[in-house]
């Protein structure tokens, strides 16, 4: 009778304690979670990386962002406007001064 309740203790403990295997299956749920909220995390960090070194190697991706962002135009380039076309006001205030303005009879 002795060993039969030791080994349902030993039972109980192996199932349902601490550390058991229902506690080990709980555990694993919340791992395989936070894995799949990780993911995303980790490919937003190795695109966040590339554009660091993209960033630290060359002008070209600093251009770019400048380009895109900042709505910066090159010395060499014109900038053309086209009414109708909505552009943020900061963009505008920013180029103001790299428009020439075009004076009459000068063509």
């Amino acid at each position: 009778m002795g060993l039969f309740l030791l080994l349902l203790l030993l039972q109980y403990q192996l199932w349902w304690g601490t550390g058991g295997w229902f506690d080990l299956q709980a555990v694993e749920k919340r791992v395989a979670t936070q894995e799949a909220a990780n993911a995303p995390l980790r490919d937003r960090n190795a695109r966040l990386a590339a554009e660091v070194t993209d960033l630290k190697q060359g002008l070209d991706a600093i251009e770019e962002r400048a380009r895109s962002d900042m709505g910066m135009v090159r010395a060499d380039e014109q900038f053309f406007w086209v009414p109708g076309v909505a552009i943020e006001p900061q963009l505008i205030e920013i180029n103001a001064g790299l428009v020439v303005p075009v004076q009459e009879g000068s063509q």
